[in-house]
């Protein structure tokens, strides 16, 4: 039942692979790169768009490019602190989320309608951007919490970045600001799931750490 559990959300693989392999951490340092560059460049465009859904999905870029340069230390790290990263990582990305709810809740109360051209311009590019960091972590999707945390962080931007850019149709067509705040919403709900299923499997491995030192006292 584990096994089929954490494989649903790309958690099972080879551990050792992606702590030695020089390629995983040249992996990392791109989607670093390209993570901070964008998020800067995102933020940005999000305050002249008057976007949230830009604004969170920046907010997004910058947190995973700052977890991810924290993954490439990581690396040299016991299985026991990769796994306490790896909670960090999934309670920090449930933080993130709420924010971003309270934030799109505050504003509906006195929304305004994007700038919906360039708000969809910038999706795209983000779009892009996310998908090329996807396409470099790809082979590296399957390994322990603190390895998935990390593709998943990449995958759902990526599936964000898809909402934004429906959402400056929608803003486009109707004129209103509700498409930009419900795909800012949506966004932090997928910060929610993946926060469950980080911590969820982190705290698995934790567990499984700890039993056999609790038998090896035990025994004593």
């Amino acid at each position: 039942m584990l096994e089929n559990e954490t494989s649903d959300c790309g958690c099972t693989g080879d551990t050792q692979r992606a702590s030695t392999d020089p390629a995983y951490r040249r992996a990392l340092w791109i989607v670093v790169i390209l993570n901070l560059g964008f998020g800067v460049v995102e933020a940005f465009g999000g305050f002249l768009a008057d976007s949230q859904a830009l604004k969170a999905d920046a907010l997004d870029f910058i947190g995973d490019g700052s977890i991810t340069l924290i993954g490439i230390l990581a690396l040299a790290w016991t299985a026991r602190t990769r796994a306490r990263v790896a909670l960090t990582q999934g309670l920090f990305l449930g933080v993130l989320g709420l924010g971003v709810i309270g934030l799109a809740v505050w504003r509906s109360l006195n929304a305004v309608a994007p700038e919906a051209g360039l708000m969809g311009g910038i999706a795209v590019a983000a779009l892009i951007v996310n998908i090329a960091a996807a396409l470099v972590l790809m082979r590296f999707r399957e390994g322990d919490a603190h390895v998935s945390a990390i593709w998943l962080f990449s995958r759902n931007d990526a599936i964000a970045n898809v909402g934004v850019i429906i959402a400056a149709a929608l803003v486009a067509w109707t004129g209103q600001a509700w498409p930009d705040l419900l795909v800012a919403a949506v966004i932090a709900l997928i910060f929610l799931h993946s926060a469950y299923l980080i911590v969820k499997r982190a705290t698995e491995e934790l567990r499984a750490q700890h039993a056999p030192a609790l038998g090896k006292a035990a025994s004593k």
